[in-house]
């Protein structure tokens, strides 16, 4: 029942290639939002927090539909892109990437601005009377004490991604060996004749995978919480 096919397999590497690539190419933008909601007082603060936040409250698919009109071959970005450098990312794990870096991006701003809000701006202050830049003193002092909340945002980030289905089947497809992630050859399963165990095979990896990562994040929220507290 646990023997794996070379189609399921190859459905976990593009998940966790996928999921991998959306965190490392997010986490610089979701730095930087992050920073600038928890830091900065701002006209239409507001509004940037609630488009930040309207992946988690539309359908997926409405996501998949406006990457489609973006960055599709005839997109409004995607036709540029065709053109002057050759560049298409609807149908291409690339694509399913972006769309599940969209879909999870929410998550992974959270964590870090609730982080960056419960540390003290004087300890910046005191790195910069002691002779450090803003940069310097960010990235000495306040970086490494916001990592917990970091690494906590990136595992929730990343169990979303991998869970990614609506985005994902409408700007990427689901196309074996190219854009099928687990959710995408679970759907598939679901659908073709006696598939009832490769759905099962599927379900349990999918399952241990989610599960793994948010035990992580909220042990690591946990250990967070009371080290900005002095426990």
């Amino acid at each position: 029942m646990f023997g794996f096919s070379t189609l399921e397999l190859e459905a976990l590497q593009i998940s966790l290639k996928v999921a991998l690539w959306s965190v490392t190419w997010s986490f610089p933008l979701a730095l930087g939002t992050a920073w600038l909601l928890a830091r900065k007082e701002f006209r239409g603060k507001a509004v940037l927090n609630a488009v930040i936040h309207v992946p988690l409250v539309v359908p997926p698919v409405v996501i998949g539909y406006l990457l489609l009109v973006l960055l599709g071959r005839q997109g409004i970005v995607g036709a540029w892109l065709n053109d002057w450098f050759d560049v298409g990312l609807v149908f291409t794990w690339q694509g399913a990437a972006i769309a599940a870096s969209v879909v999870a991006f929410p998550l992974f701003v959270r964590p870090i601005r609730q982080a960056l809000e419960g540390v003290d701006p004087r300890l910046e202050e005191a790195a910069v009377t002691l002779g450090a830049d803003r940069r310097q003193a960010f990235f000495a002092v306040t970086l490494p004490i916001v990592m917990p909340g970091i690494i906590s945002g990136a595992l929730l980030f990343f169990a979303r991604a991998l869970g990614e289905f609506g985005a994902t089947i409408t700007f990427a497809a689901n196309i074996p060996g190219e854009t099928q992630t687990l959710p995408l050859a679970l759907y598939t399963a679901t659908q073709t004749p006696g598939g009832d165990t490769i759905a099962m095979r599927l379900v349990l990896l999918s399952l241990v995978l989610a599960l793994a990562a948010l035990l992580a994040s909220e042990w690591l929220s946990r250990r967070s919480y009371f080290q900005l507290r002095g426990h």
